[in-house]
């Protein structure tokens, strides 16, 4: 059966979920759509987990996720080393916290119970072991004591994060939401409330528009010009080209040269960028940004033409003669 190729997604999470009813009742799943998987978790849709399905835990919320991950299989490993941190070969023995707490009948080691204090913990751990360490993920949270949980995990754990994963807070409206969580409420004065958490997350490439129009117009007039690393020239449709994404820029070359080149020194001892500046505009580029355009021009034509496409304009009504 053959594999489809497909662009990195706008979006991929790995969450927790918390319920609104008992605190202590906690779980880790993946998504590339949180507001429609909140849903599913609360029965208001089709799916949902079996661990979320008791009446008197909802409902659920989504108090925190980890965006950035290049797909659902990429998610999906993060997501079991998270909720099996006891058991996963991403933790070298000697940096595990979570240790099983006996043996299930089967002769496996059991699952120790989740706190928030120690998912955020082994969250904070994962995204420093080599497996993750070098990925571009983000952290967001959307409830204030669990981000106070995670900033004093941060202040005694003994490494701290590389600099380049950012954190993200957004707590909503001074009002409390509704419990729907309902996107589409309004606020005292009978205006539209503004999306925030989850619902104002990028669920589509619409960020992208403006770098994917440049990139279009530069591969499809073949102004590839000149590698900007090594300085051969590109041959229109003869190999893997990135361009950067700052505005303005029309920065190209070949992906093997922007890699040497985010990576500078790194280059003896790893693969995969992370971030670094355009040698041509000096602005930052995320190696990740740069993927994920990359992808998306070569895999995904359909998902080019309906960013771009022209929304239709709608004609305004006649009033009819009397």
């Amino acid at each position: 059966m053959p594999v489809l190729s497909k662009p990195i997604p706008p979006l991929y999470t790995v969450y927790i979920l918390r319920s609104t009813v008992r605190h202590a009742s906690l779980y880790i799943g993946s998504t590339p759509h949180p507001p429609r998987r909140l849903k599913q978790h609360n029965g208001e849709a089709k799916g949902g987990a079996a661990r979320t399905a008791r009446s008197t835990l909802r409902p659920w919320e989504m108090v925190g996720l980890v965006s950035g991950f290049p797909g659902m299989v990429a998610a999906l490993k993060f997501e079991w080393a998270l909720t099996n941190p006891h058991l996963s070969l991403h933790i070298p023995s000697s940096s595990r916290i979570s240790t099983s707490s006996g043996t299930k009948r089967n002769g496996h080691p059991k699952r120790p119970r989740h706190s928030m204090t120690s998912i955020l913990s082994n969250l904070h751990l994962l995204l420093r072991v080599p497996s993750f360490a070098r990925w571009p993920l983000n952290v967001h949270f959307f409830a204030p004591e669990v981000y106070e949980t995670w900033k004093k995990w941060c202040s005694t754990a003994n490494e701290p994060l590389r600099d380049t994963i950012r954190v993200f807070t957004d707590f909503g409206p001074s009002s409390p939401p509704s419990i729907s969580h309902n996107s589409e409420s309004s606020n005292a004065d009978g205006e539209p409330r503004q999306p925030w958490g989850i619902h104002a997350l990028p669920l589509d490439y619409a960020p992208m528009k403006d770098y994917v129009t440049k990139t279009k117009s530069i591969y499809e007039f073949e102004r590839e010009g000149n590698c900007v690393g090594c300085g051969e020239h590109l041959e229109p449709g003869e190999g893997l080209y990135a361009t950067c994404p700052n505005p303005g820029c029309e920065c190209t070359g070949h992906v093997s040269c922007w890699s040497n080149h985010l990576l500078g020194k790194e280059a003896s001892e790893d693969i995969i960028p992370i971030s670094g500046t355009c040698p041509q505009c000096k602005g930052n580029v995320v190696w990740g940004d740069l993927m994920k355009e990359m992808s998306l021009r070569i895999r995904g034509p359909k998902e080019i033409e309906k960013l771009l496409k022209e929304p239709r304009k709608r004609k305004a009504r006649t009033e009819p003669s009397t």
